[in-house]
């Protein structure tokens, strides 16, 4: 079941015009909320980085937070499964095709609900591989736009050498993955490139800044050197849907020893814990 435009449907019912600002631009806006125990996770955060999304574009939010949670609650109550992730859709809506914001025009709401899966044991063990290419995207990396066609063949490289993710470099230093937040560990401490235009704001980089300040794990937060990438200790991918996952293996050189190190550990711990809090505290 999904919800759109007023109306919670099977999505194969679903129909939108060929004319949506989003289908002929990719003029819209998107977010990626999980759901543990049918209750979204740090919602309050997402809610606000679609607010400064939909700033960013000078679309106004069709919604309040009231209303948003009350779709997204129905949403997860007529789909299946304990754990979901919620894909959160805006466009600009339907107009004959002009560049220039058409006036009056209702936005295009859509919302729909995927299983979320548990991260194969493997991967916690072994950990995942990657590769980098330069980051060629337009430079308002903070708007999480639906116009995704560079974060799609940025990915693509990865996944024609089937690694995970593709680490970006703009100028020599790191910005993000093609889909995800990067950090960087060296001699135990905990790097973390500064929030800019050039990156997204990630709710999970927030998540294990705020795990590191509260069990006093060394970090920094500042730009960090292709060179500080490739002699890593270790380097965390992170994402609402991977949640917190070790990068292994990079552009087919394996990364400190070749396994999850031990500030991934500590941290996975931890945010397994925080997540459990979290949805006792939502749940109670």
């Amino acid at each position: 079941m999904i919800y759109l435009n007023g109306k919670f449907m099977p999505i194969e019912k679903a129909t939108i015009s060929v004319l949506d600002r989003g289908f002929i631009f990719g003029d819209g806006v998107y977010e990626v909320i999980p759901v543990y125990s049918r209750k979204p996770f740090r919602l309050e955060h997402h809610l606000l980085r679609l607010q400064h999304s939909l700033d960013g574009i000078r679309l106004n939010n069709p919604y309040d937070n009231e209303h948003w949670h009350n779709l997204l609650e129905q949403i997860i109550d007529n789909n299946k499964g304990e754990d979901q992730y919620i894909y959160l859709h805006i466009t600009r809506g339907v107009a004959k095709r002009e560049h220039a914001f058409p006036e009056n025009t209702a936005p295009t709401v859509f919302i729909m609900s995927s299983p979320l899966p548990e991260p194969p044991q493997k991967l916690l063990e072994q950990g995942v591989t990657a590769v980098t290419a330069n980051d060629n995207r337009w430079i308002r990396c903070d708007i999480k736009a639906i116009s995704l066609l560079p974060n799609v063949l940025l990915r693509q490289l990865a996944t024609d050498v089937q690694a995970a993710e593709t680490i970006l470099l703009r100028d020599g230093f790191l910005t993000e993955g093609s889909s995800s937040s990067i950090f960087v560990v060296k001699d135990g401490l905990l790097l973390a490139p500064p929030k800019s235009h050039l990156m997204l704001p990630g709710i999970t980089y927030d998540v294990v800044l705020d795990l590191a300040e509260e069990n006093n794990i060394p970090y920094k937060v500042r730009e960090i050197s292709e060179i500080e990438l490739r002699v890593a200790d270790e380097i965390l991918l992170t994402s609402s849907t991977r949640e917190i996952t070790a990068i292994t293996r990079l552009d087919d050189q394996p990364v400190g020893c070749g396994k999850p190190g031990a500030r991934y550990s500590q941290l996975q711990k931890l945010y397994q814990h925080y997540k459990r809090t979290v949805m006792r505290n939502e749940l109670s």
